[in-house]
């Protein structure tokens, strides 16, 4: 199933109506109590081993304060920091009674209990917080660092904006962070979610009221992906698995329309048609491919096309994308097709009348390029959503975290990948790999976020997990290994 994560508006609407119904302490040992297991869970003996717990004056410290309160019963030292004026009351008490020990920030002893630890908590600020984390919680937290300990942020790192993963500033690199009643956004878009590490999501009992609420965005997991996939069956022939037309590639760039051409092929269309320059080189390295030498209209019939990469940016290239989208069928628009947009208003008034699906399928230079005042650097899923409505199309945000945006559907943000896809070519797979889909007739929206999830899924074993670099050569003949994690021989 989709994972939803909710803004920081619905999760307090869910806890209000939770709280009227059990009270604010039972909501808040709740949480403590999945917070504290995480952390048993987290350290190699409990019994003997040393916490420190960073704590600011709202519910998160109160939260970290139970915790430690739960972890001190378990044999644990537990030196609690206040960052803030003051400290959760009860909270404090429950840590007292334990054995639990307090200071304050600004005394030498919080440097030395953060120092001495095997595990931290950061409860400086929860997901009300806005803005960079304060000098002195930075500067401890930093000590933590240098000596090692596990940090664990209590519902959202301190320093990320839980709406949007804005961070202006310091904020904290948590290795695992336990969020309450469900996903943030800012846990799952980057560059919060790079903040966050492994994201653990504790029950507290707002399900019933979230599952009222629409989500801000969904993360499609590996199941959600598998029943997506084209899977052909005895009646399938080549055709009925769909025709994937590629436009990719110049006398320049070729290697441009092989990659491409080569995403499709992988991505189990039925049969690829290229129409290019490179027709040649694509015939050679991919005999299946039915290829010609010359516009798109003379390559046969196909169920979508996918065009941009390597084309050039020439009056030629210009002419060849405005005939491909007058063409109405499901289109991926990649590339050099996403800087002719920018730069011919008819073209990307052409996006707009269309009747058929467009993808596109923009970095942040492009996107900039297309929409220079969308700001992608305070909200992405939002800007990505506004350049969808402005167009009437699906935007696939490339980035750390890749978004897709459709108009008036829920976003996705895709969960798979790996830095090393920060390489020339990579891009071309993923459009070949999303041309293939939506020949398929897979849906727009999902067909773009079917396509992230393989192809970061791919990079993340062209990459040997991550630990090497890869060529998109390599991107490409990964791509089998990644459906044969679906079961898909």
């Amino acid at each position: 199933m989709t994972r939803p994560a909710y803004d920081v508006a619905a999760i307090r609407t869910a806890e209000a109506a939770v709280l009227a119904r059990v009270g604010d302490l039972a909501l808040m040992q709740r949480a403590a109590h999945g917070l504290a297991l995480t952390c048993v869970r987290l350290l190699d003996q409990c019994y003997g081993s040393t916490v420190a717990l960073l704590v600011g004056s709202g519910n998160n410290g109160g939260d970290a304060l139970f915790a430690g309160a739960e972890l001190a019963g378990r044999g644990a030292a537990v030196t609690a920091v206040l960052t803030g004026s003051r400290s959760h009351p009860s909270g404090t008490a429950a840590l007292r009674r334990a054995g639990g020990r307090i200071v304050s920030a600004d005394q030498r002893a919080a440097e030395v209990a953060v120092s001495t630890a095997d595990l931290v908590l950061d409860g400086v600020v929860g997901i009300g917080g806005h803005g960079p984390l304060a000098s002195r919680p930075a500067d401890l937290l930093d000590l933590a660092v240098a000596t090692g300990a596990v940090i664990v942020a209590v519902d959202v790192p301190s320093g990320v904006e839980s709406d949007t993963g804005q961070v202006d500033g310091d904020a904290v690199w948590a290795d695992v962070t336990v969020t309450f009643g469900a996903l943030k956004p800012g846990l799952v878009v980057a560059p919060g979610a790079l903040h966050a590490g492994l994201v653990e999501v504790v029950d507290i009992g707002l399900r019933a009221e979230l599952s009222v609420a629409p989500p801000a965005l969904e993360v499609l997991d590996a199941d959600d992906v598998a029943a997506l996939l084209p899977q052909p069956d005895a009646a399938s022939d080549k055709y009925s698995q769909g025709v994937a037309g590629i436009v990719a590639g110049s006398t320049r760039y070729p290697g441009a329309a092989l990659l491409t051409t080569g995403g499709a092929l992988y991505a189990k269309a039925g049969l690829v048609r290229y129409a290019g320059p490179a027709a040649k080189q694509v015939v050679g390295r991919w005999p299946s491919a039915i290829v010609v030498d010359g516009p798109p209209d003379a390559a046969g019939q196909v169920q979508a096309w996918g065009i941009g990469p390597g084309i050039g940016t020439d009056a030629a290239a210009a002419r060849t994308l405005g005939d491909v989208l007058a063409a109405d069928l499901p289109t991926v628009v990649d590339a050099d097709a996403l800087t002719l947009l920018a730069r011919h208003p008819d073209l990307l008034a052409q996006v707009h009348g269309r009747t058929a699906p467009t993808v596109l399928t923009p970095h942040d230079r492009e996107f900039t390029r297309i929409a220079p005042d969308l700001d992608l650097e305070t909200d992405r899923v939002a800007a990505a959503a506004a350049l969808a409505r402005r167009l009437g199309a699906t935007v696939l945000l490339k980035g750390v975290t890749t978004i897709v945006a459709t108009v008036d559907r829920v976003p996705l943000v895709n969960p798979t990948g790996t830095p090393w896809l920060a390489n020339a070519g990579t891009g071309d797979v993923l459009t070949g790999l999303l041309t293939a889909y939506l020949a398929a007739g897979l849906d727009p929206h999902l067909a773009a976020g079917a396509a992230a999830f393989v192809h970061g899924l791919a990079g993340h074993l062209a990459s040997n997990g991550d630990r090497q670099p890869l060529t998109s050569d390599d991107l490409v003949h990964a791509l089998p290994r990644a459906y044969g994690l679906f079961g898909d021989d």
